[in-house]
């Protein structure tokens, strides 16, 4: 059975400049009338910059909407209508100053399906070479090197929350260690 909602119409709640807050009303596989409130989002990059096999680099902020600052893998949203792998190069020099030679796509899933439309690609990046690094102007951002058995470690512990740095170290240790 085709589970399929058919738009009806669109109600613009608030445009940002980062996303967008629509409430659709749609019309359920039964014929019923529903609505739908979800976040539109350009979508996003993640990155595991790997100075060496075992070496990674990981940056720490301030989460507002957390309350906390947070370890994570370099990321950031796309820009209109940029390619995801010109933004991996971008954030991971904004964030770390490094530059990367070399990049390697992971994956890309929805990180949260159920309300927002954003599309997270995830990367690792090798043959680093140092650059300047020039976070955004709103952006406090500090990076540190850890092995990556740490970067686990802080995982398992519940270290880290941030869930595009979970599924990153995670894919990489599960799928992509050794193969490429």
């Amino acid at each position: 059975m085709a589970f399929k909602e058919k738009f009806y119409k669109r109600i613009n709640k608030y445009s940002g400049n980062a996303v967008n807050f629509y409430i659709d009303q749609i019309v359920l596989p039964d014929g019923k009338p529903a609505t739908r409130e979800y976040l539109d989002h350009p979508g996003a990059v993640a990155v595991i910059p790997f100075l060496s096999a075992d070496k990674i680099i990981m940056v720490t902020q301030y989460r507002y909407p957390v309350g906390r600052q947070t370890w994570e893998v370099p990321a950031g949203k796309l820009d209109r209508n940029e390619r995801p792998e010109s933004c991996v190069r971008r954030e991971l020099e904004e964030e770390t100053g490094f530059r990367a030679k070399k990049i390697k796509k992971l994956i890309s899933y929805w990180p949260t399906p159920a309300f927002a439309n954003e599309v997270l690609h995830v990367y690792a990046a090798f043959d680093l070479s140092e650059s300047v690094k020039s976070p955004d102007e709103d952006e406090f951002i500090e990076h540190k090197i850890f092995s990556f058995k740490e970067a686990l470690k802080l995982v398992k512990n519940g270290k880290i929350m941030d869930s595009k740095t979970i599924i990153a170290l995670l894919y990489w240790e599960t799928f992509a260690a050794g193969k490429l």
